[in-house]
This record gives structure tokens, sequence and C-alpha cells, in this order.
């Protein structure tokens, strides 16, 4: 296999659910390592550069926020440029982008240089690499979506789990810098990553009537086959029909006359009176045979000649078939390609109110994993136990991503997804109010626990779900993607900063999980509209599509009355 077949695209019937598309699921995991992963994970950098720059924590903290508002921001130029120039160009060129920006990084003097190595070019990496790639991994599965995406997903927990710790020790051997080289390095992967992800096209296969069988010459000359042939289940024409009859009889008329009665054993007086007779009359029974011979030919000839015809507008048929198939699958390939950004979307209801359940439930993705530590030592929890919440959160965050991956799969579960998300996300609301009125270790830690189990269950699958029918469908999932990213990242950039200042006002961190509850809780009620909305949507468009018809009826018979 020559390298533009392997980088060339995946052609198939329908959608594989399977194949290559478990490649493009490793290509995802590695991708969420070295960016969801190590954005998570930057934590580990900021006491180091508060000291050797002399910052605060909130200008150092805004690195993250900068970086994370970028990557989200931009989403739809992501999607833009993937409708424009496919997904593993757009991929490679982030991975180039995050590796230049982490690296240069080491080589800056102050924080606002960081702010544009870090926060604007790896940032730039960042939105071309995630969103493409968990485009295209939807798009290679069916029934095995929400399994392929949960699975892939685990690598932003397991970076947290366990490449924080191993960088945290590397940083205290040879430095911040040095490390961040290393980090840049291995981000490298992503590279190769984007030129793993194939694109997929489907392409439904030729429906074509089977070929009939027609009879022979060879098999028509043959008297016992005559009968045969008049009441078999072939194909012909009709004139090939009735000169096969024609020509049967003609076989028959002249085996009969060709079967002389001295074969019978019988010979009476009248055959020997009529001998002479007979003689008499050979000359024109010769001639009559000669003519029934040359009707035998014409017949077999123009049989031939009906069934060469057949033959040939049977072959026309399939090529006009296959040209027909051929060119509607390119014309749809190319009128995708052609919208860089299909901004129709935004009129349907059910993508609105889908976009603000994500925009009202990004609020509570961020404030736990900033405050939980205060909490607990605000609660009497020693500070070597509260350290212990972060990694029960990101342990139980990797079996929820499982079990979510795992349940949707489940045929009663397959028409259901949306109904499961809005448990989750009730269940999730519940488990952030707890989180205010608990007071001591185990209680704070069954809340980590949960939290982390239903908020792996919410974020591995609320942009894979875009694929559903009852969303956008697979179809427009790119665009919808980008716009939905988009509309995220206001919440992604407002969340921390509103957590904070109800901490400064109230004196109390159970104030931000407070807030974080409120936004869960409207992101479910949007999401609690989106099944009735599309399904009122679908109504509405059949109605005026039936009222449209109607209508050209009435001017139909209008015109034909005048």
């Amino acid at each position: 296999m020559g390298l533009s077949g392997f980088l060339g695209p995946n052609v198939y019937s329908e959608v594989p659910d399977g194949g290559w598309g478990w490649v493009v699921a490793v290509a995802f995991f590695l991708v969420e390592v070295f960016t969801y992963g190590t954005i998570k994970s930057f934590g580990i950098f900021l006491q180091n550069l508060i000291d050797e720059f002399g910052e605060t924590n909130s200008r150092v903290s805004w690195i993250v926020s900068i970086s994370v508002f970028v990557m989200a921001f931009n989403a739809p130029f992501a999607s833009m440029m993937t409708n424009r120039f496919g997904f593993q160009l757009v991929v490679m060129t982030g991975g180039l982008l995050i590796t230049s920006g982490t690296i240069a990084t080491i080589f800056t003097s102050s924080i606002n240089q960081i702010y544009i190595t870090y926060g604007l070019v790896a940032g730039m990496g960042y939105c071309l690499t995630f969103l493409p790639t968990v485009t295209i991994l939807s798009q290679y599965f069916n029934h095995r979506r929400s399994l392929a995406t949960a699975v892939a997903s685990t690598g932003e927990s397991l970076s947290m789990f366990a490449l924080a710790p191993a960088f945290a020790a590397l940083r205290d051997h040879i430095g911040w810098r040095n490390t961040m080289a290393v980090l840049g390095a291995l981000q490298s992967i992503i590279i190769i990553c984007g030129a793993l992800l194939r694109p997929i096209i489907i392409k439904p296969n030729e429906t074509l009537k089977p070929e009939a069988d027609t009879l022979t010459i060879k098999d028509l000359s043959k008297h016992n086959d005559c009968t045969e042939g008049t009441t078999s289940g072939v194909s012909v024409t009709n004139k090939a029909f009735s000169d096969q009859n024609t020509f049967c009889s003609l076989t028959n008329e002249l085996t009969t006359g060709s079967v002389s009665t001295a074969d019978s054993g019988v010979q009476s007086l009248n055959d020997t009176d009529s001998g002479k007779q007979q003689q008499t009359s050979s000359p024109h029974k010769e001639a009559k045979v000669e003519i029934e011979r040359e009707q035998l030919e014409e017949s077999k000839g123009e049989i031939k000649t009906s069934e060469k015809e057949e033959k040939t507008s049977r072959d026309a048929e399939k090529q006009a078939m296959k040209e027909e198939l051929n060119n509607a699958a390119d014309k749809t390939l190319s009128e995708n390609n052609s919208k860089l950004l299909d901004f129709s979307i935004l009129k349907e209801c059910s993508f609105i109110f889908y976009s603000l359940f994500g925009l009202f439930a990004t609020l509570g993705f961020f404030a736990p994993q900033l405050y939980i530590i205060q909490l607990s030592e605000s609660r009497g929890v020693e500070k070597d136990h509260a350290t212990y919440m972060l990694s029960t959160i990101a342990v139980a965050e990797i079996l929820g991503r499982f079990s979510i991956g795992w349940i949707l799969t489940r045929r009663q579960f397959r028409k259901k997804k949306l109904l499961v998300l809005l448990a989750c996300v009730i269940t999730l609301t519940v488990v952030l109010v707890g989180f205010t009125l608990v007071t001591e270790f185990y209680g704070l830690a069954v809340c980590c626990a949960l939290y982390g189990f239903f908020l792996g269950t919410v974020v591995c699958t609320h942009i894979p779900l875009l694929a559903e029918d009852d969303v956008v469908g697979i179809e427009r999932m790119t665009s919808a993607a980008g716009v939905y990213v988009f509309i995220q990242s206001f919440a992604g950039l407002a969340g921390p900063p509103l957590g904070g200042m109800l901490v400064d006002m109230t004196h109390n961190y159970g104030s931000a999980f407070y807030s974080c509850a409120a936004g869960m809780a409207l992101s479910a009620l949007f999401l609690g509209l989106v099944k009735p909305a599309k399904r009122g949507f679908s109504c509405m468009k059949r109605r005026r599509s039936e009222s449209n018809a109607a209508h050209k009826e009435e001017s139909e018979e209008q015109t034909e009355e005048n």
C-alpha cells in the first residue's frame, strides 16, 4: 500500500461502526491526552511562574483561561478549515502550533509573552486538533459511537491522574522550562495522529437487477427443448418470443416430415402404389423444405439480433445507473465541502436549546476542580487529605466515561440517549448542592466520587450527541460542533471568574458550588426541551410542505378550469 493509499479516504457502503474507526479512536485518545489533559495539568507550573516572574496568582491563572477561550471561541474557524482542507491537514497544522507554542514558552521572559506563546499560539493549536478529531470519530461509528467516544476520551482523565504527577516530579529534577520542552516534544505526536484521520466517504451499494437468463439458438434447435423454452421463466423480448414459437413449430414440422414410413416396419399397398406419385412430387417437397430452412435461418438471425439488442440495452442501463449513483455521491460531497460553515442550524429550535444546555452546563465544569481543595480545608480537612479529592474526581470520571459508553450502546437506550444525558445532568445538579451541605472528609469524598462519575458521563457525550437525529444529525455535525463549542466558550471564560467573585463577596467557598448548581439546573431545563422542539420543528415542516402541495394542486386545478 502506497503512501497516497494509506492517507487517502476510506469508502464504505454504510457506516462501518469500527474498522479504521478504532485507529481514529486511538488518535483521539492521544489528542485528549495532549490537549485537555495538558491544559488541566498546567497548574503544576503555576507556582514556578509566580516565583520566577513575581506575578500574582490571578495574573498567572489567565494563561489557562486565555488558552481555553481561544480554543473554544475559534471552534467555528476550525469547522470552516476542516470543511475546506479536510481533517488531516487541519489536525496536523494544529499539532505543529501546539508544539511550537509550548516550546516557545521556555524562551519567554514575562507573563505577557506566555499569554501569546501558550495562550494564543498553543490555544489555536488546541482548537484545530480537538474538535475535528472528535467529529471524524463520530462519523466512523453509529451504534457504538457513544462507547468509542467514551473510551477514547479517557485520555483527558488519565493525563490528570498519571501524567500530571510524572511531570511534577520531572519539574523538580530538571526545572519547569526543560519540563515544558519535554512536554512540547511529546505533543508533536498529535501531528502523527492527524495523518491517521483518513476521511470517510459513504456510497450506497449499486442496486441493479440481476441479469436475466436467455435461451441460446443451440437449445432452441433441439426438439425436446421447444416446450421447455416456451414455458420457462426466462426474460426475452416479445419479438424473440414469437420467433421462438415459429422456430419450434418449423422444427416439429421438419422432424415429422423427415421420418420415413419404412422405419416403422410396416408397408401398405397404398404406399407401394403411390411410390411413383411421391417420386413425381419430390421436387416440390424439396423446394418446400428448402424454403422452410431459409425461414429457420432468418428466425435464428432475428433471435440473435434481438438478444444482442437486449444485452446492449441492459448494459447501457447498468452503466447509466452506475454513473447516476457516482454523480449523486460526488454532488453530495461537493455540496458539503462548498459550505464552509452551515449557519442554517441556528434556525432550528432544537439546536438552540441544546446550545443553551451546553452554555449553562459549562458553568459547572470548572469550579469543583478549582475550589475543592480550599473548600475541604475550610471544612476542617487536613491539607494532605484534601489533595486526594482531585484524584478521587479523576478516577471516578474515568469510570463514568466507560459506564456511559456501555449504557448508550444497549439496544433499549439507543433511542433514549438524550433522556439518559438529562438524568445524568439532574443528578450532577443534586451532587453540586451536596457539596455545600457536607462538613467532613468522608462526605466530601463521596460527593467528589459522585461528581467525577456523572461529570464523566456528561463531558464525553454532549458533543458526540450532536450527531444524533434528535439534535442536528451526522451530516451537519462538523458545522454544528463549531457553533456549539463557540457558544460554550463564553461560559468557559466567565465561569471561573464568576465563582471567584462570589467567594470574595461571601467569604465562603461553598457559594461557588451554588453558582455551578444553578447553571447545571438551567442546562437540564434546556436539555429537556430539545427533543420536543425537534419533533415540533419536524411537524411544522411537514405541515408546511403539505400546505404547499395542496396550494399547488388548487392552482393547477384553477388553471385547467380556465
